[in-house]
């Protein structure tokens, strides 16, 4: 547990360059004076770092020297790979640059670890991607990652459900859904509520050029922006609840289509969808398995549809 709080302590210095006894402290979870004692052991050791009194002061590793990667333990060894997704860093423009690092990682391996990372790979594959869908392929991925990795502006035309429009953006991040790419940025030309963070499709950026570079804010958090993003998108986007009642075989046919309900009494649930006509659209699908009780448009919108079609092929 020590060794690898000192190394620990190793990476971080070597990572983020100058940090402070109470940084150090908060990253590993644990006191400054048990922090203060692991630097005069790495100090005692030849370590090369030293310290700075004063408000902008901090301990640091001598300029150029860097350690090699050691102490890694086996979990970690195997979550490091995983996270490797090829396709991804593909995408990205990193493929090679992915396919060095793991070769790399895996060679400093002991060699009884070694054998189990190859394992892993060899055994246990992720795909991303939706049945019956294809992965997204946006035009201008790389030049949007290229933004983000530089923290620099981009000028896109967007076409959106409102029509194309016109964003200076300041893009804080990547998010890989469901093998959909979603880019996080601030508009800068659109004040709004909060801190003006908002989600965009890339495949439905149309154009995009780099401009100049921006301050990234230091409290934006990506996973926890993405979170508060995707739950405010879904219940925004599913705003119409529909009763309805169900046979055995529908349940099951909206447990494999992994459509959430709620409220179930019986043999009636409620779901939610966008709007009546997506609704209507989704639940047509399932014939007469479903039957909506509530609301009375969308039980007009369901039955001019299923007249319609039962006239397309009378008439054929």
């Amino acid at each position: 547990m020590k060794a690898s709080r000192l190394l620990s302590i190793l990476m971080l210095l070597q990572a983020r360059g100058r940090l402070t006894a109470g940084a150090l402290a908060q990253a590993m979870e644990v006191s400054e004076r048990t922090v203060l004692r692991d630097i005069d052991q790495l100090s005692a050791a030849g370590v090369p770092l030293w310290g700075e009194r004063g408000r902008h002061g901090g301990f640091q590793l001598r300029e150029g020297w860097s350690t090699q990667l050691t102490g890694m333990t086996e979990p970690e060894a195997n979550a490091l790979l995983l996270a490797g997704l090829p396709g991804p860093a593909t995408e990205l423009g990193l493929g090679a640059a992915a396919a060095s690092a793991r070769l790399k990682m895996v060679a400093s391996l002991p060699g009884e670890w070694r054998e189990q990372a190859e394992r892993v790979g060899q055994r246990l594959h992720i795909d991303a991607v939706d049945w019956y869908r294809t992965q997204d392929a946006p035009r201008f991925l790389r030049e949007a990652a290229d933004a983000v990795w530089r923290a620099r502006r981009i000028d896109v035309r967007y076409e959106s459900w409102r029509g194309m429009t016109q964003r200076t953006l300041e893009p804080l991040g990547l998010v890989l859904k469901a093998g959909a790419w979603y880019l996080v940025a601030r508009a800068v030309e659109m004040p709004t509520k909060g801190d003006g963070v908002r989600t965009y499709r890339l495949t439905s950026v149309m154009d995009l050029k780099v401009g100049a570079a921006f301050r990234r804010p230091k409290s934006f958090d990506l996973a926890s922006t993405w979170r508060a993003s995707a739950a405010r998108f879904e219940s925004e986007l599913r705003s119409i609840e529909v009763r309805v009642r169900v046979s055995d075989r529908s349940m099951k046919w909206l447990a494999n289509a992994r459509i959430p309900y709620a409220d179930q009494a019986g043999d009636e649930v409620t779901i939610r969808v966008e709007s009546i006509k997506q609704g209507a659209r989704q639940l047509l699908g399932f014939g007469d398995e479903i039957e909506v009780l509530a609301p009375p448009a969308m039980r007009e919108r369901l039955a001019q549809q299923a007249g319609a079609v039962a006239a397309l092929y009378r008439s054929a």
